[in-house]
């Protein structure tokens, strides 16, 4: 048994710094549960001379392939060995000290790029990076999660690197930290201009980093019709893969979710993850409706109603054993109502104790929760 502590990383945002610790061991529970053989135990979160830890129980030693996975756990700052100190001659009361391990994360990009853009409705980072997390644990990959970030090969076996969907991507945090993970992004999003915004950040990023890049803002046509706005961008993490013709892609498009089948091949994505609509500001173009002014087509302010017609297209793009995340506010749509949402689309979501355990307060109005479900 090998006994472990991690400090928790501290937060900006004071409101879900609170519920940082108890998410933390949340998400450390279906790490060891899907990605550690169920080899962790004794979950619990604890104050270490005041500052927030969460300890936990390993079975076995620590191997390395443990620790990279432990490492990518979103509120992780600094993980810890605890060992015996002092007894005094009673062990009942020996002190514990922590001895630091070694456990860098799988980022293969600087962190600015997810920390720098500040804008009005940006989803935490942290947060993002968790739920982001929780669905790659749901798919039949989970140890991509911990394992060695390597563009050349797609993985430390070779393996093909994962894809990464946000079907509602605004202004990219999602496909930023696919990017950061070494996995290659789709976004889509309804409003034309934060794919503009997305493309001047993500160009200027890149050209202040001194990546090789190339870089394209078009209007994407089929059959002589618009779909609207495309970014793409490809990059080389070094001039020498970029000189090889090996890079991370991104591509973004300015369209209805509800479109999404038709810019994305069916089977070609691994992740679909996306926070939805809080019935604040948020949706999407109903169709057919008639409903608005000269019978045109109305925003639809209901998560429910949005993702009751969008989850089977998403779940469409997925390959097998390929997994959706989505993260809604509960006090606009029951967690029961998610569930079974997923369920009539074909797919089997992960409604145990250990994936309850997300729900958190974001402001007065809004009650924020996660759910995934994987393609059988």
């Amino acid at each position: 048994m090998t006994r472990l502590a991690f400090l928790v990383s501290p937060s900006h945002n004071r409101v879900y710094a609170a519920d940082a610790p108890r998410l933390a061991a949340a998400e450390l529970r279906v790490l060891g549960d899907r990605a550690l053989d169920g080899r962790v135990s004794d979950v619990a979160e604890q104050t270490v001379a005041g500052v927030p830890y969460v300890g936990f129980t390993l079975d076995g030693a620590l191997s390395d392939a443990d620790t990279r996975a432990i490492a990518n756990l979103s509120s992780l700052y600094a993980l810890f060995e605890t060992v015996p100190g002092d007894t005094d001659g009673d062990a009942a009361t020996a002190t514990r000290l922590l001895r630091p391990v070694l456990a860098p994360r799988r980022d293969v990009l600087p962190s600015d790029l997810l920390t720098i853009q500040k804008y009005a409705g940006k989803t935490n980072e942290d947060f993002t990076r968790l739920l982001l997390n929780t669905t790659v644990l749901a798919t039949d990959r989970p140890d991509a999660l911990g394992a060695p970030a390597d563009v050349l090969t797609g993985g430390p076996r070779g393996e093909r690197r994962l894809r990464v969907l946000d079907p509602m991507c605004g202004r990219g945090t999602t496909l930023n930290l696919a990017l950061a993970s070494g996995w290659d992004a789709i976004g889509v999003d309804l409003d034309t201009q934060d794919v503009e915004a997305y493309a001047t950040f993500l160009r200027t990023w890149l050209k202040t980093h001194r990546y090789k890049h190339a870089a394209d803002l078009s209007t994407q046509r089929r059959d002589g019709k618009s779909l609207g706005r495309r970014f793409h961008a490809a990059f080389g993490l070094t001039r020498e893969e970029w000189a090889a013709g090996r890079s991370l892609e991104v591509t973004v498009h300015a369209a209805d979710t509800l479109r999404t089948a038709e810019l994305v091949k069916p089977g070609s994505v691994d992740v679909v993850v996306t926070d939805a609509p809080y019935g604040v500001q948020h949706g999407t173009r109903s169709r057919g409706t008639g409903t608005g002014r000269g019978g045109r087509d109305v925003l639809d302010r209901s998560p429910l109603a949005l993702l009751e017609q969008a989850v089977p297209v998403w779940s469409r793009l997925l390959r097998r054993g390929g997994a959706v995340g989505i993260s809604w506010n509960t006090r606009v749509a029951p967690r029961d109502a998610l569930v079974s949402l997923l369920a009539d689309a074909g797919l089997e979501p992960a409604d145990d104790a250990t994936h309850r355990g997300f729900a958190h307060r974001v402001d007065q109005s809004i009650q924020r929760d996660l759910v995934v479900a994987r393609k059988p």
